[in-house]
């Protein structure tokens, strides 16, 4: 309660004129964090101190949002198993942070309930990417936003989840994490200039396309082509076209935080299309908490 008290008398000084003492009154809302923007939102909306004061208020809700996301990537970056939906949910709060996380987790456990429900332990790996895909893209339509390639909704997996479309990376993203909660051994492979999916040989059995492939993988996936399947000769001849080393980077399972980094690469070049800087300054900002993990 005496918290509570605290805050309103320092959201009641953000009008003063005086520069000095809003800078001040500033860092300690800072402080408190994302528990006085309900605060903050309720006097921009009662009180009638004037544009100034909106100003003010509107610019600290932004910076203490951003100031969240920043600790909460950190957090994210310094765990141990960094969940990708997680690392996903934390970048769609940085355009939208009034999301309700539970509600893409519950569109997600739909999604994956009715691929469950088709799929069996008989089936091939095949197979099960198949149904895998009449589920994903038939009942669920999902598809690659070819018309509106670059627009920065794409990365956004609310957004996604919303549209039903999305670029490479975010599709990708779904995709795996869906197919990982079935025991499908499928995960990113972050090419250059574009993001596909590889089925892991659980059993060494190497069963199938290509059997020159020295890689683990039984095939690879293009998320943003409606699940179409590859082998790896094809990745060879993709490399070859943008004048690339053949490195195993380009043909094996990236990590988590690598995934993530891409998005946020992703978003800047969105930004910086666009044409605004402050957006690309935060993202970048947040892409490099990752070279301070290095």
């Amino acid at each position: 309660m005496q918290t509570n008290k605290s805050i309103l008398a320092l959201v009641q000084l953000i009008d003063d004129p005086d520069e000095n003492i809003f800078e001040h009154v500033r860092d300690q809302l800072m402080e408190h964090g994302s528990q006085v923007i309900p605060f903050l939102e309720s006097s921009w909306e009662n009180d009638d101190y004037g544009l100034i004061f909106q100003a003010r208020i509107e610019s600290l809700i932004k910076d203490i949002q951003f100031s969240a996301i920043k600790n909460d990537l950190q957090d994210w970056i310094n765990s141990s198993n960094k969940d990708l939906l997680e690392g996903a949910i934390i970048i769609s709060r940085y355009q939208y942070p009034n999301i309700e996380e539970q509600d893409i987790h519950n569109k997600v456990q739909e999604i994956r309930k009715d691929i469950w429900l088709e799929i069996n332990e008989g089936q091939t790996a095949l197979e099960k990417v198949r149904v895998f895909n009449q589920v994903f893209y038939g009942k669920y339509g999902f598809s690659g936003n070819s018309k509106d390639y670059h627009a920065p909704q794409n990365s956004y997996i609310y957004k996604v989840l919303e549209m039903h479309k999305g670029n490479p990376l975010s599709l990708c993203i779904l995709y795996s994490i869906i197919a990982q909660s079935l025991d499908m051994p499928i995960y990113g492979v972050n090419l250059p200039n574009h993001f596909v999916l590889t089925y892991l040989d659980e059993n060494n059995t190497f069963v199938m396309l290509n059997q020159e492939n020295k890689h683990g993988n039984l095939f690879y996936i293009n998320a943003f082509s409606k699940g179409g399947i590859f082998d790896q000769s094809e990745i060879d001849d993709f490399l070859k076209k943008l004048d690339k080393l053949q490195l195993r980077e380009y043909y094996e399972p990236c990590t988590n935080s690598a995934i993530i980094m891409r998005m946020l690469t992703n978003l800047i070049a969105s930004f910086q299309q666009s044409g605004s800087s402050e957006k690309v300054n935060e993202l970048i900002e947040l892409r490099d908490l990752f070279g301070l993990a290095l």
